[in-house]
């Protein structure tokens, strides 16, 4: 057993993961009206069977020939001399094998019609894969946001589910290129497991109605404490303050206003026509390994009370610290070597990502790095 173990993981071979949600017997439901054509498929296979052996003397495989050829009427002829009375039982097969085909088509195309069957097995084919992701962020529903939001995701080469309640979701999917998406109301239970969340990284929810994303946020934190696992980040719109308060309340992580963004951004260019954004060309952009980060020093920091030149973090981590937030909200941008560093104060980072983290741990630890002796 472990030879085989050490084999598949050395040929990457994986067992397909299930998806939470098991739709076979919603299949199975759909199939039941195929059930009386197949039962009275065999026992017309069975009489007819039957009869020729006992009217003809027939084998049983000859029988059983006979009978499919006949009751299929795909004009074979006979296999063997057959009586008066054994052409008359096969005229009364032909006209029971044309009834049972006709009832078949006729349950055949009511099932069409309904396409309840055809839309349950894309449905499963999809949530087969969705079971697959790991890491994936949940974007719950689709409009303006959604369609540059996900443009972004694939340019970053993290999956995402899209999950929305729309008829059309299945064309709004090809069109704006969804590679996985679900039908549901985002914030019940049945789309948090169709969507696979226990694997995911996070929510992104962008509702224009607030009520909405109040949902989907309540919905998440309490399926986080059934599964028992860590946080989700969990990240919404919102357009006035007092709703960015009630999401955060609720446990998003971020609640970002777009009006509040844009006329901030507008502000800023029609003040200097000429500025050029920062934070767009750089940190935001996935082309580039730049991070911005605001990183609080504790009162236990070894950095606390020292100059900002005197704690090196450039030499030590080789990132910029570009502003600092005090506790009574003045901001410093750009601070200058002299600028002492209290505790509660805010240091807006830039750096790489892995320089960053080394400086989150230089900057929160109490004690002083041995390397700074040296500089």
């Amino acid at each position: 057993m472990k030879i085989f173990k050490k084999l598949a993981k050395l040929l990457h071979w994986e067992r397909n993961k299930k998806p939470e949600v098991d739709l076979t017997p919603e299949i199975w439901a759909e199939l039941k009206p195929f059930r009386i054509p197949i039962i009275l498929t065999i026992l017309v296979e069975l009489f007819g069977t039957l009869g020729y052996i006992w009217i003809d003397n027939f084998s049983l495989m000859d029988a059983i020939y006979q009978t499919g050829i006949t009751f299929t009427t795909v004009g074979f002829g006979e296999i063997s001399p057959i009586s008066p009375i054994g052409r008359i039982f096969t005229i009364f097969l032909i006209i029971a094998g044309f009834a049972v085909f006709s009832y078949a088509v006729g349950v055949l195309v009511d099932v069409i019609n309904k396409g309840r069957l055809f839309k349950l097995l894309k449905e499963n084919r999809m949530l087969y894969k969705i079971a697959r992701l790991k890491n994936h962020v949940v974007v719950c529903y689709h409009n303006e946001y959604t369609k540059d939001l996900t443009k972004e995701l694939r340019k970053a080469h993290i999956p995402f589910v899209v999950v929305d309640n729309s008829e059309n979701l299945e064309e709004i999917a090809k069109k704006f290129k969804y590679p996985f998406y679900i039908k549901a109301e985002p914030h019940t239970l049945m789309a948090l497991k169709k969507s696979h969340l226990s694997s995911a990284k996070g929510v992104i929810t962008l509702s224009k109605n607030i009520p909405d994303n109040i949902a989907v946020v309540s919905s998440v934190r309490l399926y986080e404490r059934d599964l028992k696992r860590h946080p989700y980040y969990i990240l919404s719109i919102a357009n006035t303050e007092e709703d960015v308060e009630k999401l955060q309340r609720l446990g998003a992580n971020e609640v970002l206003s777009p009006t509040k963004l844009i006329a901030k951004r507008m502000t800023a260019i029609t003040v200097d026509p000429d500025i050029k954004n920062i934070l767009e060309e750089f940190v935001y952009s996935v082309d580039t390994p730049l991070d911005l980060e605001e990183i609080t020093v504790s009162k236990k920091s070894w950095v606390a009370y020292k100059k900002l030149k005197d704690a090196h973090l450039r030499e030590l981590t080789n990132v910029t610290v570009v502003g600092i937030k005090e506790e009574n909200g003045k901001f410093i941008p750009i601070p200058r070597g002299n600028v002492t560093i209290k505790p509660g104060d805010v240091l807006l980072v830039i750096g790489t990502r892995r320089d960053m983290q080394k400086a989150r741990k230089i900057i929160r630890s109490s004690i002083k790095p041995k390397e700074i002796d040296f500089i």
